[in-house]
């Protein structure tokens, strides 16, 4: 047999690869025996009349495996080319609506793609503190209050710079469905996570502090000694009776006369603090509820009055002492007012027991340790008899019998309306002498004589 030379490589059927021709339902067959290789090159015969010319290879009509890899491949590229761009380029603006998003529904902040951009957005104010100042303050949450309406509240008040890192931290760490109605104890200088944290727990450790009106600095102490606080009460009482430039200068409407202490200007209130509260930062809470109580007016005497406000507090503090009922604060410190006045009878000696019980407490509290100063009767009636050879010259003007005017400050914290009686005395019925009456009633009666004081203090039992 002769090898025909000049063609293709043959396949295991004989036939070479060139000449294999697609039909149109994909499928291969061989050609027509005139249309194969011709030996020396020779060009495929012409086309016979009503047959068509031979045709190219063509390629499959479906992907195959291998194509469908590769579509799913750029796919993939293709979507992280899209998400590169989208977190540069477009980042602010996907932030943007992803943060806005987050705002509307606090859920969303426990995705972590969500929390990450929220958590970017808020930056130091997740961490900072808005202020420095430690005072503590107290914030109300209500019955039904929501995270969201709680740190709106925070944020106008100041303790927050931005009202979400209040939702972000209590989401975060799944503490939203856990707040309570209640009071709570809280500081500007608090970081967004502790302020988190004190609205859960501080209620349970708050210390309640009930200072009722009429003390005086040494019973304030004394009852800061009873209390489970962690300051020492004596520090408190150093502050108090010799208060420091640094408070004083933050208090410019304190016009306190030279070496004065901070007796009467202590308000009395129910305080609740953190067992931690320094005292410092206790005494200038008292300082501000003072002067929220009294209000700058009546911080401004008017000049007919005569006197400084330093001098109305010290007026008021005598009253405190000594009325029961409100309607008669006004003529006991008309009466006090009265007995100032020169060409009376009481020559301008007041004559006040309660400042003698206050100097005879003084010099016993002085030989006392603060800590038996819990255990000590205050205002009670002097045992022996006091005499200027026995009292201190920085205590003898606290005797009002024998010194002239008003003693040297207040002997007590007065309330607002022992002010006002001091501010506008009632001196119309030119009285100069009371006593209360010792039926159970808590009234006065009230004298422009001594005769007449001699005879109500026998009507109601005093002789």
């Amino acid at each position: 047999m002769t090898v025909r030379g000049g063609g293709g490589p043959r396949d295991s059927q004989g036939y070479g690869l060139a000449d294999v021709e697609i039909d149109e339902e994909h499928y291969a067959r061989p050609p027509d025996p005139g249309e194969g290789s011709r030996r020396g090159g020779r060009s495929p015969e012409p086309p016979r009349a009503g047959g068509r010319p031979p045709q190219a290879p063509r390629a499959s009509g479906g992907f195959g495996l291998g194509g469908l890899l590769r579509l799913i491949a750029f796919l993939f590229v293709l979507a992280g080319i899209v998400l590169i761009v989208s977190l540069t380029v477009l980042r602010p603006v996907v932030a943007g609506a992803v943060v806005g998003w987050a705002a509307d529904n606090p859920s969303a902040l426990r995705l972590p793609f969500v929390g990450g951009l929220v958590r970017e957005d808020l930056g130091t104010a997740l961490t900072d503190a808005p202020a420095t100042d430690p005072a503590q303050v107290e914030f109300t949450v209500a019955e039904g209050d929501t995270a969201a309406v709680i740190a709106a509240r925070l944020a106008d008040q100041g303790f927050l710079t931005d009202a979400r890192s209040f939702v972000f931290i209590s989401s975060e760490r799944d503490l939203a469905s856990k707040l309570q109605a209640g009071t709570y104890i809280l500081r500007r200088n608090m970081t967004p996570d502790q302020l988190v944290t004190a609205l859960l727990v501080s209620h349970d450790l708050a210390v309640s502090v009930p200072l009722r009106e009429g003390l005086r600095l040494e019973q304030v102490t004394a009852k800061l000694e009873t209390l489970p606080l962690k300051m020492d009460a004596s520090e408190f009482y150093a502050e108090a009776t010799k208060p420091p430039k640094s408070l004083l200068d933050d208090y410019p409407w304190l016009d306190l006369p030279k070496g004065a202490s901070l007796e009467g200007y202590l308000a009395p209130a129910t305080y609740s603090v953190l067992p931690d509260i320094t005292p410092d930062a206790l005494i200038r809470q008292m300082l501000d509820k003072f002067y929220a109580d009294v209000g700058p007016d009546r911080l401004k005497v008017p000049k007919a009055r005569g006197m400084t406000f330093h001098e109305v507090l010290t007026l008021a503090s005598l009253v405190e002492r000594e009325a029961f009922l409100d309607q008669e604060r006004a003529q006991i410190a008309g009466v006090y007012q009265n007995r100032l006045q020169p060409g009376t009878e009481t020559a301008g000696f007041l004559g006040s027991d309660p400042s003698i019980f206050y100097l005879n407490d003084s010099l016993q509290l002085a030989k006392l340790p603060i800590d038996k100063w819990t255990g000590y009767t205050f205002w009670a009636p002097p045992k022996d008899g006091l005499t200027d050879a026995t009292i201190p010259a920085d205590l003898a003007a606290y005797n009002t019998y024998t010194h002239k005017g008003l003693p040297p400050g207040p002997i007590a914290t007065p309330t607002v309306a022992s002010i006002d009686a001091a501010l506008d005395p009632d001196t119309k019925g030119g009285y100069l002498y009371f006593v209360a009456k010792n039926d159970g009633s808590n009234t006065t009666a009230f004298a422009k004589t001594y005769k007449e004081h001699q005879a109500n203090l026998k009507k109601y039992g005093y002789r």
